[in-house]
């Protein structure tokens, strides 16, 4: 059962023909890679895999740096449903990182805006914490939470947030008094 020469002949042929179409597929992917990681670090929509979750997550993440903090954070919530632990641990960050800058941003001396300052910071420290649940090796995430537990008060503001005091509830009227 030797084979001759023209059939050795012929199945090379087909198989550089086979090799030459992968390489060629190869080739257009890795363009398609490119200008999908080029869109992304210019802070533009990729034209190319735009339902991926890569894609969605860099949307978000321009539009926080650029500002949008509300898009931004209605992106990486749409996001949550999605994923892996590790991906959701980096929407988790991120999202901690725009309450963070938010809560940075807002601080003054002012009670109102003392107690929005300390919402925002709590809400970055449970992101923070939900962050570290999925993935407890993310160390800026860790970093991140240290830095906004050194910023909350350590006594929280009555009636606000989980405290296991129960404050003041409503105006001056304390808890437990008819």
């Amino acid at each position: 059962m030797a084979l001759s020469a023209s059939k050795l002949t012929w199945g090379f042929a087909l198989l550089a023909i086979g090799s030459l179409g992968l390489a060629g597929w190869q080739a257009y992917q890795l363009r398609e890679i490119r200008a999908f990681n080029q869109a992304i670090q210019q802070g533009k929509s990729p034209n190319t895999r735009q339902d991926s979750y890569e894609a969605k997550f860099a949307v978000a993440y321009w539009q926080a740096r650029n500002g949008r903090y509300q898009e931004a954070t209605q992106l990486f919530g749409q996001l949550l449903e999605k994923g892996d632990d590790t991906q959701k641990s980096a929407v988790q960050f991120n999202t901690g990182n725009i309450f963070f800058l938010r809560g940075l941003a807002v601080n003054g001396r002012d009670i109102t805006v003392r107690d929005e300052t300390e919402y925002l910071l709590n809400q970055a420290r449970t992101a923070y914490e939900q962050s570290l649940r999925l993935d407890h090796s993310f160390w800026d995430a860790r970093h991140n939470l240290d830095r906004v537990l050194s910023m909350l008060p350590s006594t929280p503001t009555p009636g606000s947030g989980e405290s296991d005091s129960p404050g003041l509830i409503m105006g001056n009227i304390p808890v437990g008094l008819p």
